[in-house]
């Protein structure tokens, strides 16, 4: 099973930059996507079905905004663009397959980094959701499914994880609190940082500003994750970040896992 996440950062804007090939190129068997920013009759036709896959969409209610969606090869026993909080809801951040033996989310965290009143925004969904992977972690640890969470999450959690670590810890995406909520995440409900059990040097980043030559300078953070629950994380084989092309200000996020949808 391959899983690819990657924040387009605009649809439009990333299939003129070359997106579908590098889609094909990958035969993933599901794509999480972030960042849409697109209605749905704004979506380019070769972006609903690209490559194989099936595309399934959570938009937001304001146009050009957030919006999530996963591609899929398999058709999945059910889809869910409902979460239950009306921010997440409201700006299409989560979208949800169900499989036989697991169900895939892309979900997309809001940014704190316009001011207080949005960083509030984004500590109430980091509370609901956990709340919500409180509840699929239980249930992979009873035997039931495993869930892999993929998307961008808008936190770098170790000083690992992003460059300028000095000079950004009073900065959204890597305030003490939000790292935290990442520690409980992992400590406390079991949850695995993929990417980061199998890769573990220095310098691999997801995402770079568009400012002060950052890309060129690999000055980033890796900030878009997959995070699956144990079992899952287990069968984890080989994750790579992909930046020989830029579709986005991010970089795609790939892990081959040995495990079957259905």
């Amino acid at each position: 099973m391959r899983v690819a996440t990657l924040n387009l950062n605009g649809i439009r804007a990333a299939e003129r930059k070359g997106v579908l090939p590098w889609l094909e190129s990958q035969r993933a068997d599901i794509v999480c996507v972030q960042e849409v920013r697109a209605r749905e009759c704004d979506i380019p036709p070769a972006m609903l079905r690209p490559a194989g896959l099936r595309g399934y969409f959570a938009l937001a209610q304001k146009p050009g905004y957030a919006g999530t969606a996963l591609y899929c090869r398999r058709r999945p026993q059910t889809v869910a663009a409902s979460f239950g909080h009306s921010v997440i809801d409201g700006e299409g951040r989560f979208v949800c397959a169900e499989f036989a033996k697991c169900r895939v989310v892309s979900f997309y965290m809001p940014s704190g980094s316009s001011g207080e009143a949005r960083q509030t925004v984004k500590c109430g969904v980091m509370d609901a959701l956990f709340s919500q992977m409180q509840k699929w972690a239980a249930e992979a640890k009873g035997g039931g499914k495993q869930t892999l969470l993929c998307g961008d999450m808008n936190i770098a959690h170790t000083k690992k994880d992003i460059c300028n670590w000095r000079g950004n810890q009073k900065n959204s995406g890597f305030l003490p609190e939000e790292r935290a909520w990442l520690d409980s995440v992992f400590n406390e409900l079991g949850w695995r940082d993929v990417f980061r059990n199998i890769r573990g040097e220095d310098g691999l980043y997801s995402w770079w500003s568009n400012r002060g030559r950052a890309w060129e300078k690999n000055v980033g953070w890796r900030i878009d994750y997959h995070l699956a629950t144990p079992l899952l994380a287990a069968r984890a084989r080989d994750a790579k970040i992909y930046t020989a092309e830029r579709f986005s200000d991010h970089a795609p996020v790939t892990v081959d896992y040995r495990f079957a949808l259905q």
